[in-house]
């Protein structure tokens, strides 16, 4: 009889979706290793803030088995509606795990840790291998917002307390960054260490796509700034614009800034680029590939993470490492300002300074020979850091041995 798998992740693609998902590639890869996989996921895409309408044939493109649990959604990601949400699909996915057989290992997502204590707990009671993969912190990720740290502490610490119940409920953890992972190990009695394994892409499948989607850039004479992700509270975009306006002043404006992304505050930071007068080119959300396309036609990549955000290594690094891009970054992540300084990635900068942001800018654009440097090392970073090829063995070995 095949191996077991059950795999849980709320937040991940299903087939037929538009992205790059961990959990879908890993049940995937799993399935090729002729184990019976099952992902469960929910009804609501976290991304889009709708209901999904996956039709059974984007369902058959799948090798494996997909379930889908309801929870009737929410419009912000920080909002007591999401609060709830996540608890109804934990009472949901309860109901289903009573019916289901016992599977031989499961694999979780955390967060939300609401719902993954409801498998904690069932993991527990039938003695089944209890696996998580850490992608993200809370409720850590969400205090930037809140500007009093003891109401914020007290507001939150139910969240705390079952992310740290499924911390410790954890046989094996696997983090995508070792700040996640050390987190974890806190709490954790069972575990000596940790799996540390960032997020990252097939390198294979992104230069085909760099190739497939390629931008012409044949009569381009200025240089392109690119941003990849989310455009929300947590991306300080204004400072980014903020130092184009700098060496606008100072007669330097063949920067165009590409926004590959989308979010809740798209409006906000246009109108901010118009305010300003600077070259920016809003994309909005592109399908992966043309993501690929166009961020390997780009000249420097820029991390503007606020200040105090929860964020370790996240998607946006290694798609800049994969497009052998250099790297301007703010974010005061340690994990990642260590890899940009070791790595010769570009440069760190001073978080939210605009003026430091713009000398360092200024830096990379003057000097195609450093550009390349950096932008080599970022790549040799993807290979070795980046590539699930390779990196996401180490995951399947987890699972498999169990």
């Amino acid at each position: 009889m095949k191996k077991d798998v059950l795999i849980v992740a709320p937040f991940t693609q299903l087939p037929g979706e538009a992205g790059n998902g961990r959990f879908h590639y890993i049940a995937q890869k799993l399935d090729k290793e002729k184990l019976d996989v099952e992902l469960v996921t929910t009804d609501f895409s976290h991304r889009k803030k709708a209901h999904r309408n996956v039709s059974t044939e984007a369902l058959a493109l799948a090798d494996y088995h997909v379930t889908s649990i309801h929870e009737p959604g929410y419009k912000r990601n920080i909002s007591v509606q999401r609060y709830f949400s996540h608890n109804i699909m934990g009472r949901n996915l309860r109901e289903y795990l009573k019916d289901r057989r016992k599977p031989d290992v499961i694999y979780c997502a955390v967060p939300p840790p609401s719902i993954a204590k409801v498998v904690a707990r069932y993991a527990k009671r039938n003695n089944i291998p209890f696996i998580i993969d850490i992608q993200d912190i809370w409720p850590d990720a969400y205090k930037m917002f809140f500007a009093k740290p003891i109401i914020s502490d007290v507001l939150f610490y139910p969240v705390k307390r079952t992310a740290d119940y499924v911390y410790a409920a954890a046989d094996q953890i696997v983090a995508v960054s070792q700040t996640y992972a050390d987190r974890a190990l806190m709490i954790n009695k069972k575990c000596d260490e940790a799996k540390v394994v960032f997020l990252g892409t097939e390198l294979e499948t992104f230069d085909e796509m760099a190739i497939e989607y390629a931008v012409d850039t044949s009569d381009k004479t200025e240089l392109w700034l690119a941003y990849v992700g989310t455009l929300s509270h947590s991306y300080d975009i204004p400072c980014v614009v903020d130092a184009l306006s700098i060496l606008k002043a100072k007669n330097v404006t063949n920067i165009k800034f590409v926004v590959i992304g989308d979010g809740p505050l798209r409006s906000r930071f246009e109108q901010y680029a118009a305010d300003k007068d600077v070259w920016v080119e809003f994309t909005g959300r592109l399908d992966y590939g043309e993501m690929v396309g166009l961020l390997s036609a780009c000249d420097i990549a820029v991390n503007p993470i606020v200040r105090s955000s929860g964020g370790s290594i996240i998607n946006k690094h290694g798609d800049y490492a994969a497009a052998g891009l250099p790297v301007l970054n703010t974010q005061e992540s340690p994990e990642y300002r260590a890899l940009v300084d070791g790595w010769k990635l570009g440069f760190n900068c001073k978080n939210g300074d605009a003026i430091d942001l713009a000398e360092k800018m200024l830096v990379l654009a003057r000097d195609e020979t450093l550009r390349k440097r950096c932008g080599a090392n970022n790549r040799k970073l993807a290979e070795e850091k980046f590539d699930r090829s390779t990196t996401y063995s180490q995951i399947l070995d987890v699972i498999m041995l169990e």
